[in-house]
């Protein structure tokens, strides 16, 4: 009769050490400290890219470029089309490019949209394309603060014989009145998430000036460029900055309008 109740008290101790193990170990799994996946960081908000040579209006091209309107009929639906860039992955970049001949002038306008993806979980789309945006806004060499005057910037000066030789770097120049700070390269508010212009006049010896006014910005994790050019027809005219910086930023803004809808 003693020994009964000894194995029956040691049966419960050890189905007690069974119990006791089991929640020893959960208790360990959820303490607080313990090892846990860190979430990965949020994908942009962008997962493809519109088409570019479809994104802007033919009202829009038409005034952007006047040449367009001089041609027959079936060529002019061919220059408003455009001409698609050659990329090789069409979600992560695309670009479209019009050009356009006028008596007085030819212009060009190019656009590109850039998709950018983060491959590292703990930087989010976004933030690596700001990381792209601000070496893009580096790149162009703005002027450090709205106070800079005009005769510091390359092209308030005198071309040398070296600039009239070939291409120059020359900022803006308004070609009438002479260099003005609003006109200068410059962050530009309200476009987007960031946004900047700048304005480059090439001076190419005997041959016609021709100046590039690009504004870039950043909407969540892609980039878009516009780039519009004009080339006068007479090498003593001056492309015109005001006109130029104020068209290609109304288009910047309906392709910020775009992809918001």
């Amino acid at each position: 009769m003693a020994y009964v109740p000894g194995a029956a008290l040691l049966a419960a101790l050890v189905v007690g050490c069974s119990a006791g193990t089991g929640t020893d170990g959960s208790a360990a799994d959820s303490r607080p400290g313990g090892p846990t996946a860190s979430p990965a960081a949020p994908a942009g908000k962008y997962r493809t890219l519109p088409d570019p040579c479809r994104s802007v209006a033919h009202s829009t091209l038409k005034d952007l470029l006047p040449g367009v309107a001089e041609l027959p009929e079936d060529q002019q639906e061919k220059a408003y089309a455009g001409t698609a860039s050659v990329t090789y992955d069409t979600d992560r970049r695309v670009g479209c490019t019009w050009k356009a001949e006028a008596p007085d002038s030819s212009r060009s306008l190019s656009l590109d949209f850039e998709r950018v993806v983060s491959y590292d979980t703990s930087v989010s789309d976004d933030d690596r394309a700001d990381e792209v945006y601000g070496k893009k806004e580096a790149a162009a060499h703005l002027p450090s603060s709205a106070s800079d005057s005009p005769s510091d910037s390359p092209s308030a000066s005198a071309p040398s014989d070296e600039e009239t030789d070939g291409e120059t770097d020359g900022k803006s120049d308004d070609g009438a009145t002479g260099a003005t700070e609003d006109l200068q390269p410059r962050v530009l508010d309200n476009l987007g998430d960031a946004a900047f212009l700048d304005d480059l006049l090439i001076r190419a010896g005997s041959t016609a000036q021709h100046r590039t006014v690009s504004v870039v910005f950043r909407t969540s994790n892609v980039i878009v460029t516009v780039q519009y050019t004009e080339q006068p027809a007479l090498s003593t005219e001056i492309p015109d900055s005001k006109e130029l910086q104020e068209k290609a930023q109304a288009l910047a803004r309906k392709l910020v309008d775009k992809f918001s809808e």
